[in-house]
């Protein structure tokens, strides 16, 4: 079965990906920007609150009483660095004197206001006249008695920091990521048209049309997915084309037995003959035409499950070799004991990475061939091990089944793994796909089957190499 593709829920799409990992970083940055820029105008602020604290007790020093106690309206000589402050912020600074009630004795009546609650100065902002004020505020025991004395300075840079701050990094700021959002969107879109007529290319094929895109045309990002996408139109096409052969194939060997049946039945089933007497050599027929009809079935159902171009769904595993071929073995000695053939095994634990029930339909389908097609009184020997490499220090592990028969010619041998494919004169009533079967088994494995003459030059030897596990 295959299996469903798996969906990233919530995935976004390449384009909102790319936008995002481009805008994200840019706002940071114009927020850090404003950051900075805000604590950069914050030291000026800081020093004109300093100021005014500095010049709040001067100006509570320079109130003195004025008549009998309770004195009245008290008189103010003003300290010279008040003075000095008053006359540079002219028309921008202003002061003012309280009594308890907050009702302004001395200075400026709009600076009126509710004492401070405690003995500590306050700071604070009020606009007046469009001009906005940063106003200290002290609650003093003099010898004018308990006064509140207010100092205001209307240069407030923070109102112009905020104005400034708005025009010069905010607003600009929010400009710019506006037109880097539209032209990042439109270089994304223009970079990404190659992948939106990649898509409109695939989408707009029939079902059957799986000749390869137009690689060296892409750009080079986009290359190795076209690239991978002509792998894949290569194995699917591939993979139909097995299958029509397989189909063909199946229709046209069963058709022979299949044949026979349909006469010898027809035969028997005609009108005239109301009792039907079949002979030995008919009821023999009729049993290999049979057997034949299921052997051929049951090979045709291995090939196409041991096809190499079909895709596994199973992941390989370690495989014990030397269990394998003894279970082989004893399938095949009833059959080889009816011949009078001598069927051995020379086996060494090894593992190896593969699959097990195709490993075990191959050591079937060559134990099969060689045990049908040697002449009694022979011997057939199955192996499995490890040997070194041609060429290669390391040891590779190995399955093969020899015989002592009459062998294969050298030039017949390539043709053997042919499917459905028979020597001439080779008796017995084979299909011709064992040995194929066993060829694409090999392929599954990464493998190839190697097929040669037995020791001496005698029999045949058929050979397949697989990678051991490491421990």
């Amino acid at each position: 079965m295959t299996p469903a593709p798996v969906a990233i829920a919530g995935a976004p799409g390449l384009q909102q990906r790319l936008l995002l990992l481009l805008l994200v970083p840019l706002l940071i940055l114009a927020a850090l920007n404003t950051w900075f820029d805000y604590q950069l105008a914050d030291t000026p602020a800081i020093q004109q609150d300093r100021q005014l604290l500095t010049l709040v007790p001067q100006l509570a020093d320079s109130i003195k009483a004025q008549g009998a106690w309770p004195p009245q309206i008290p008189r103010l000589h003003m300290a010279p660095e008040v003075a000095d402050f008053l006359a540079v912020r002219k028309g921008r600074s202003a002061y003012a004197v309280l009594n308890s009630d907050g009702k302004v004795l001395l200075g400026e009546p709009w600076l009126g206001d509710y004492p401070p609650d405690t003995y500590e100065p306050e700071f604070s902002s009020e606009e007046y006249k469009g001009v906005v004020y940063r106003i200290v505020s002290q609650r003093v025991i003099g010898s004018a008695g308990e006064l509140t004395v207010r100092l205001a300075d209307g240069a407030s840079v923070r109102t112009q920091w905020l104005r400034r701050l708005w025009f010069k990094v905010i607003l600009p700021n929010l400009v710019l990521a506006a037109g880097a959002a539209f032209a990042v969107h439109w270089a994304v879109r223009r970079a990404l048209r190659p992948l939106l007529a990649l898509k409109d290319a695939v989408e707009g094929r029939s079902p059957r049309d799986l000749s390869p895109l137009d690689a060296a045309g892409s750009p080079d990002e986009v290359r190795p997915l076209v690239l991978s996408l002509n792998r894949l139109f290569d194995l699917v096409n591939a993979q139909a084309e097995s299958q029509r052969r397989f189909v063909a194939d199946a229709a046209h060997q069963l058709r022979t037995p299949l044949a026979g049946l349909q006469a010898q039945v027809e035969a028997w089933a005609l009108p005239e003959t109301d009792t039907i007497t079949l002979r030995s050599d008919q009821i023999r027929k009729l049993r290999d035409a049979t057997r034949r009809t299921s052997q051929l079935a049951t090979q045709l159902l291995a090939l196409s499950r041991a096809d190499a171009r079909t895709s596994l769904t199973e992941p390989a595993q370690a495989v014990d070799l030397k269990p394998l071929c003894e279970q082989v073995l004893e399938e095949f000695l009833d059959a080889a004991a009816v011949k009078q053939i001598d069927l051995g095994l020379e086996a060494q634990d090894v593992r190896v990475n593969g699959y097990a029930w195709l490993l075990r339909e191959l050591l079937a389908n060559l134990v099969d061939n060689a045990v049908r097609y040697t002449p009694k009184g022979s011997h057939v020997t199955l192996r499995c091990g490890l040997r070194k490499a041609v060429g290669s220090p390391a040891a590779q592990a190995f399955v093969e089944v020899e015989d002592d028969g009459p062998g294969v010619p050298p030039e017949e041998r390539a043709r053997m793994l042919e499917r459905f494919y028979r020597l001439p004169g080779t008796p017995g009533e084979g299909n011709g796909l064992g040995l194929a079967i066993a060829d694409e088994i090999s392929r599954v494995h990464h493998s190839q089957l190697q097929i040669g003459a037995g020791a001496g030059g005698r029999g045949l030897r058929c050979t397949l190499l697989l990678e051991p596990v490491r421990e």
